[in-house]
């Protein structure tokens, strides 16, 4: 049976681009869309619309270094992972409090994407710069500080993701085109019976933009969010596309996005049945930008089936 490419309405959010936008979150309480800018050193935050128009004007929190993801706190305030370690912040633009050094050589890796479980502990993943070793780990904090490697072995830390019931972890390498799942138990953290849930072919040595190779290549694992029903969303990197992905591993549908390089989707709205997508610009051919000029926006569109609320920090 083929794969159905699903093409949607994709309304553009956000004006001005971020460099590569990441870790969106929906926060019910306010009812904005958090999300961070890596190369941009920024937090940043927004109010959307009922008509997911353009026009709002978000909040910037500028910082010193890269900012690989963070989530809402059930105190106030934020998780922040940067690239120095994992900070606590109780105001927007406020102080910055040290929960735990990075445990890795800063001037190789950084924290990646990331986020909270629903117990509470905030997970993340790093990411190998150099790019030639699967030297990243992914991580999870606990609220007394305490921070703990769960798996290993893969190069770009991403596609982060919990079933509805919290019995299956996902996780993705982006560099190796997989993505992988274990068996999770809620109560202790403990990941088990690793699998092999996707694995997409390699880029073509000869990828450019608009070539035949492109046309032909579908992408690699970026960021990921999962539904209410347990379907997998996973942000294909360079593919123009989500893969839409049953809890059995099925891919269920492509779903085209208006640039090439989505980074990673979130549900949110008062009924958690947007789907928003951040994007990347940082990189890109002079030739793509031109052809596709909102790369690095976010965008957003209405789905039948809602998500999963985001889960907060609990500290």
């Amino acid at each position: 049976m083929t794969t159905p490419i699903i093409k949607p309405q994709w309304h553009r959010i956000t004006s001005d681009a971020d460099g590569l936008g990441e870790s969106p979150f929906w926060h019910p309480a306010e009812n904005r869309l958090y999300w961070v800018d890596i190369p941009g050193k920024r937090l940043r935050r927004m109010s959307v619309s009922d008509d997911l128009s353009c026009g709002q004007v978000p909040d910037t929190w500028s910082l010193d270094e890269e900012p690989g993801c963070f989530a809402p706190a059930v105190h106030g305030g934020w998780v922040i992972a940067l690239r120095s370690g994992v900070y606590r912040a109780k105001s927007w633009g406020g102080a910055l409090q040290k929960l735990a050094a990075a445990p890795y050589d800063v001037s190789r890796l950084r924290f990646n994407d990331g986020k909270c479980d629903p117990a509470g502990n905030f997970w993340i993943g790093s990411m190998y710069e150099p790019r030639d070793q699967a030297a990243a780990v992914l991580y999870a904090l606990k609220a007394d500080g305490q921070l703990a490697a769960k798996a290993k072995d893969a190069t770009v830390a991403n596609g982060l993701a919990w079933s509805p019931d919290s019995k299956t972890i996902y996780w993705s390498d982006t560099g190796a085109h997989c993505i992988r799942a274990w068996d999770y138990d809620p109560d202790t953290q403990a990941m088990s019976r690793e699998r092999v849930f996707a694995q997409f072919p390699q880029k073509p040595k000869d990828w450019a933009y608009g070539t035949a190779s492109a046309q032909a290549y579908w992408g690699r694992p970026d960021g990921a969010a999962v539904d209410a029903q347990g379907n997998y969303y996973s942000a294909m990197y360079e593919g123009q596309r989500l893969a839409k992905f049953a809890p059995d591993g099925r891919c269920l549908a492509w779903i085209e996005t208006p640039v090439q390089c989505p980074t990673m989707p979130c549900f949110g709205g008062a009924d958690l049945r947007t789907l928003f997508i951040t994007t990347s610009a940082h990189g890109r051919s002079a030739v793509e930008l031109q052809a596709l000029p909102h790369s690095g926006c976010i965008f957003a569109m209405r789905v039948d089936t809602p998500g999963q609320a985001v889960s907060f920090f609990k500290n």
